[in-house]
This record gives C-alpha cells, structure tokens and sequence, in this order.
C-alpha cells in the first residue's frame, strides 16, 4: 500500500488566557478528560510524561472494537507558547499513522488562539484516513474547549 501525506491546520480561538489553556495539555488528569476518555471508549492503559523528551501513550477500545494505540514524543515544549511532538498510532497492533505535530499559543486579550498543524504519514485508509483524522482532531478540540466552561 502506498503511504499518504498530508499537512492540516486547525486554527482555533479558546475562552481562557494562554496559560490556562497550555495547563489543559500538560496537566495529566485534565488531559486525560478532554483527550483520552469519552462516551464508548475504554481506556486500558494511559500515560503522560509531558516534557521535553518525554512520552505519552495509552491503549482504548472505541464500543469493544479493536485496539487503537497511541505512542507520542515531546520534541519541543515552551510554557505558554509551544508543544511539538510526534505520534504513531496503531488498530489491532498494525500501524495506521506517524504524525509530526506543532501546537502554539498566542494570547488575544483574556482568550487563547490556537494553531495545530499536523504533518501526517497515512498508512492505511487514504484519503479517508486523512479527513478522519482532522475530523477527530477538531471534535478533540471542542472536548477540550468544554474544559473552559466548568
């Protein structure tokens, strides 16, 4: 199968000031609210090291479907201003994905725009795979856009 690339943007504006909304991604019980659990998904297995250096990973199932698999790198981390890391996902053990990502924070005011670009090796699925997968990122973004109401 041939390997697919594509590179998406998300821009998108938070009500929350910087530091608040960069808490939300280094912070491993609200990251893990907004990132790894929602209706239907087990979780088996999570973990955060977020540093320079440092891992995240964990292991869901989506309604007893197979198992999806996460393994992340942080490249790069600057408080308040930018995440860069890189990530493999798996189905069932075989390599769907490698993505290469850059998350950065600028404040407007008492709010926060956000920019996520995700630079994308797709695997399997094609096309397919690549609006599933911006799809995914922006339902992710509005979980953790909720995450500034409580």
């Amino acid at each position: 199968m041939t390997v697919v690339h594509s590179t998406f943007t998300i821009d998108r504006a938070f009500n929350a000031p910087v530091p608040r909304v960069f808490n939300a991604f280094e912070n491993p019980e609200i990251r893990r609210r907004w990132f790894v659990e929602g209706e239907g998904w087990e979780v088996g297995r999570y973990e955060l090291n977020f540093q320079t250096g440092g891992r995240e990973g964990g292991v869901f199932r989506f309604q007893g479907g197979p198992e999806v698999g996460n393994d992340t790198l942080y490249t790069d981390i600057i408080p308040n201003e930018r995440i860069v890391f890189a990530y493999t996902m798996t189905i069932a053990g075989k390599r769907i994905s490698s993505s290469l990502v850059t998350v950065q924070f600028t404040a407007e005011g008492d709010k926060t725009l956000m920019s996520y670009t995700e630079q994308g090796a797709y695997f399997e699925g094609g096309q397919d795979a690549i609006r599933g997968r911006e799809a995914g990122t922006k339902e992710l973004l509005e979980k953790l856009a909720l995450e500034f109401t409580r």
